[in-house]
């Protein structure tokens, strides 16, 4: 298993913007698909946007609507969630978690088969 470790997560005015970083450590960074979900206070955590482990597929939700942007860097076992013109909807928990794959597969975004979870980063945005 990876232990994750997000960070960047703040208070942003709406139509902000905010980079999200997640650091990994442990092996085989490479083989895992990493996903980014969130969780609004009384709402179940869904998936926001999942990156295969080469990088060269990503899935995203319909509400990101082209507003957020993932990418990775295997070399330095990071994983990064620019997020911009945010909304009062975005406010959550953001976390990262590693797929037991190195695919997001066709069950994405069920959290099924990720092992691997951080501790989560609070985004926030209000006026």
């Amino acid at each position: 298993q990876l232990h994750l470790v997000e960070s960047g997560g703040g208070l942003v005015q709406p139509g902000g913007s905010l980079r999200l970083s997640c650091a990994a450590s442990g092996e085989n960074f490479i083989y895992h698909a990493i996903g980014w979900f969130r969780q609004a206070p009384g709402k179940e955590r869904e998936g926001v946007s999942c990156i295969s482990s080469t990088g060269g597929t990503i899935v995203s939700a319909d509400f990101v609507k082209g507003r957020f942007t993932i990418s990775r860097n295997n070399d330095a076992n990071t994983v990064h969630l620019q997020m911009d013109s945010l909304q009062s909807d975005d406010t959550a928990v953001y976390y990262c978690a590693a797929r037991d794959l190195p695919v997001c597969g066709s069950s994405w975004p069920s959290k099924r088969d990720f092992g691997s979870w951080g501790q989560g980063t609070q985004v926030t945005v209000s006026s």
